[in-house]
């Protein structure tokens, strides 16, 4: 089937273009720099002529307040109204483990109104809930860092691999609409700063990492639970420790 993967030319959006080529759908990568533009409806009808499916793993470029919600509200109102026009019968999105327990965040609020846009226009469509990538440890690290210390907040988290992320997305893409949540995980805990300290040590990176229940995670408090996914959440294979091996 033809799949568009908006978004497609990123981090997840690439490895889920190849993953569906190699599975025999027609996958085709979609973002400013191959003419499609969410923002503008720029290419959209084009794209999505005659696709089965698409998947909106496109990201805003700032995550203040204002352009973040502007982000997903425009780019997610032209692109149901461009799917439903061009006929294709299952949408997809990605999204983040806890979202409804992280409002306090903007970025997160964004979120929520993407999905709620989503949920509310009659097509049939797939919501998938993903925990924090591996690749995004060391950012973690840099927002949290006051005078030279990374100040992390106590709870748990269970990551994932980008690979496994594109993997998960891809399963649903590929399978009948749920009309609701799926959520996908990794298949570890951590404190959230175990995780930290371990992805700074095998950097070299010679940051003290310190719990600080005063601390925030992308501005929320935290509960010990807020990052982790429920008990039907699909789990990747790669471990931490393999994929830092790989690095």
């Amino acid at each position: 089937m033809k799949v568009v993967v908006i978004g497609g030319t990123g981090l997840i959006g690439s490895k889920l273009v190849g993953k569906l080529g190699e599975h025999g759908h027609e996958a085709v990568a979609a973002a400013p720099n191959t003419g499609v533009n969410t923002l503008t409806g720029e290419g959209l009808a084009e794209v999505l002529d005659g696709a089965a499916v698409v998947v909106d793993v496109s990201n805003s470029p700032s995550f203040a307040d204002d352009p973040v919600l502007e982000f997903f509200r425009t780019s997610t109102t032209n692109l149901l109204e461009c799917a439903a026009k061009a006929g294709v019968g299952h949408y997809v999105a990605l999204s983040v483990v806890g979202t409804d327990r992280m409002l306090e965040s903007g970025y997160f609020r964004a979120k929520s109104v993407q999905e709620r846009l989503i949920r509310e226009s009659g097509q049939a469509y797939s919501i998938v809930h993903a925990t924090q990538f591996f690749e995004f440890v060391k950012t973690i690290a840099d927002i949290s860092t006051v005078d030279g210390v990374v100040r992390l907040p106590p709870g748990l988290i269970q990551p994932m691999a980008a690979e496994d992320v594109a993997a998960g997305l891809g399963h649903v893409a590929i399978g009948q609409p749920v009309n609701g949540l799926r959520e996908i995980g990794g298949p570890e805990q951590f404190q959230l700063s175990e995780l930290v300290r371990k992805g700074l040590a095998a950097k070299g990176d010679p940051r003290d990492v310190v719990v600080d229940a005063q601390a925030t995670y992308y501005g929320v408090r935290l509960s010990e639970r807020t990052l982790l996914p429920g008990p039907d959440a699909r789990l990747g294979e790669i471990t931490f420790d393999k994929w830092l091996a790989q690095q």
